[in-house]
């Protein structure tokens, strides 16, 4: 009798380990890549998320901008331009480098330079964080808005149209959350490009 109650008492012990253990339960999912959709650049083709809004560029020298929806607690958009200046460009890869690292505070400033190979040619991606004096009007101007824990991502893409110029700047966890989605506008690939010493 006390035998029987005892089996009788570890059944249902030995059915509740069983069911935490079941394989053949469904997997978790992993989140689905971003729609896209095709935005033209003059000769670029870009495949951009299908959230970026696009927008009626601000200046002749823009030939694609678009918002970027704010990630997680940021409040203020990211935005995503393209810029050509024809085919002799507006000055080499370094010079526009020396320009961008201009354009944050040097106190707290961070920086990352890569090179890396595209579909519409080699490209040099210069990545920025800290304190950023946004350009605010037209460059004759010489306007900015200091920006504080900001990100900007600038790249110089040498085509056989000239250079073409894209910049995708937001708040830190904005430009973070869409960083891959940055890169595939224009086919970068992260894993095969080398960084750059200064």
């Amino acid at each position: 009798m006390q035998k029987i109650t005892c089996v009788a008492l570890t059944v249902p012990v030995l059915l509740m380990i069983t069911v935490g253990v079941r394989s053949d339960e469904p997997a978790k999912q992993e989140k689905a890549p971003a729609k896209t959709k095709t935005v033209k650049a003059r000769d670029l083709t870009l495949k951009v998320p299908d959230d970026w809004k696009q927008k009626q560029p601000g200046s002749s020298m823009r030939v694609a901008e678009l918002e970027v929806p704010p990630a997680g607690e940021d409040k203020d958009p990211g935005e995503f331009v393209v810029f050509w200046f024809g085919e002799g460009g507006a000055g080499g890869a370094q010079a526009n480098i020396q320009r961008w690292i201009g354009q944050f505070e040097e106190e707290g400033r961070k920086m990352k330079i890569v090179s890396g190979e595209s579909a519409s040619g080699k490209y040099t991606l210069v990545d920025l964080t800290g304190a950023y004096k946004k350009p605010v009007g037209p460059p004759i101007a010489g306007k900015s808005k200091r920006m504080a824990d900001w990100r900007v991502l600038n790249v110089y893409i040498e085509t056989d149209a000239g250079p073409y110029y894209l910049k995708l700047d937001g708040p830190q966890k904005t430009v973070a959350a869409v960083e891959s989605d940055f890169r595939a506008t224009f086919g970068g690939k992260k894993d095969s490009e080398k960084e750059q010493k200064r």
